[in-house]
């Protein structure tokens, strides 16, 4: 497995991957770890596709992906990879297209074991009543990734 340390506006973004696909991106707080000054082959995917979402010019990832997970696990990151961008769903919305409406919270507990952060975009998941509720990478980030998505920019008036 390679592993790639990136800058991106919500922290350092680590990625881990090999031939057979990309496994893990995670964000962390600025400082926790070094910018790597070069990017293993395997990895240069993933980081050029992540730099262009950050820069509004990706809402799609076209990546060989490898998350590690159970089955049920599997099934809901495939789920949340349906949710478009610029768009969210309720748990309870992402749990009755799984079959089991009360899953709700295996399919939230799955949903925060998500490994590949953006990509497969648990954060586009919203509480019933629209709240930014439970996120693994701290709400701030969800907020600020769900505004990065916003089809519409909210204007300053002054």
């Amino acid at each position: 497995m390679e592993t790639a340390y990136i800058n991106s506006p919500l922290g350092i973004t680590k990625i881990i991957g090999d031939k057979n696909g990309i496994s893990v991106i995670s964000v962390s707080d600025v400082g926790t770890s070094e910018v790597s000054k070069t990017i293993p082959e395997v990895l240069s995917e993933a980081v050029s596709q992540l730099n262009e979402y950050f820069e509004g010019k990706r809402t799609d990832f076209d990546l060989k992906l490898n998350p590690k997970g159970t089955e049920f696990q599997q099934k809901v990151w495939k789920a949340l990879l349906e949710i478009p961008y610029g768009k969210t769903v309720s748990y309870m919305d992402q749990t009755k297209k799984l079959g089991d409406v009360k899953a709700i919270r295996a399919v939230a507990a799955a949903n925060g074991k998500n490994p590949l952060w953006i990509v497969i975009p648990c954060h586009r998941v919203i509480g019933t009543n629209g709240s930014l509720t439970g996120y693994a990478g701290e709400i701030w980030r969800k907020k600020w990734l769900l505004e990065h998505e916003s089809p519409s920019v909210q204007q300053s008036l002054f």
